[in-house]
């Protein structure tokens, strides 16, 4: 018994990759106002700079992974797009396959947005240990 997948199969990701897309837009959006903001405290501050240095080599390694999370959610919807046309075309070889290589690139951002995730934590416990850090030479 073959199995066929209808136009419907691939069209069913289009809402959740869009609404993907749009996440990973806004932590783009939110590490460009990041960097931006680093970059004024960086020439404004002297001694501060090796706490900024770790930040600015932990933003660009998100930076890199948004890129590639991008990608990948990007050539996923394109490939959806195309298996619908092969399904249209009535070529089900080609749409399985390109569906399956779609759902594969849906994978790959989503395994790339879980490393954003734990790096953006780290970012935030680099920030914490220098408020630790300054409230312990406070209160001795």
């Amino acid at each position: 018994m073959e199995t066929q997948i209808s136009i419907n199969t691939p069209a069913l990701l289009f809402p959740a990759i869009t609404l993907l897309m749009l996440a990973y837009t806004n932590r783009f959006l939110a590490l460009a106002s990041l960097i931006r903001n680093l970059h004024t405290k960086y020439k404004q501050v002297g001694e501060e700079r090796v706490i900024i240095r770790e930040q600015i080599r932990n933003l660009n390694k998100r930076l890199l992974l948004v890129k590639q999370m991008q990608g990948s959610g990007i050539l996923s919807f394109f490939l959806c797009v195309l298996c619908m046309l092969f399904i249209f075309l009535d070529y089900q070889l080609l749409a399985y396959s390109v569906f399956g290589l779609s759902l594969l690139f849906l994978l790959l951002s989503l395994a790339l947005s879980l490393h954003e995730i734990f790096i953006s934590t780290r970012a935030l416990e680099i920030e914490l240990k220098d408020m630790l850090k300054n409230e312990s030479v406070t209160d001795a």
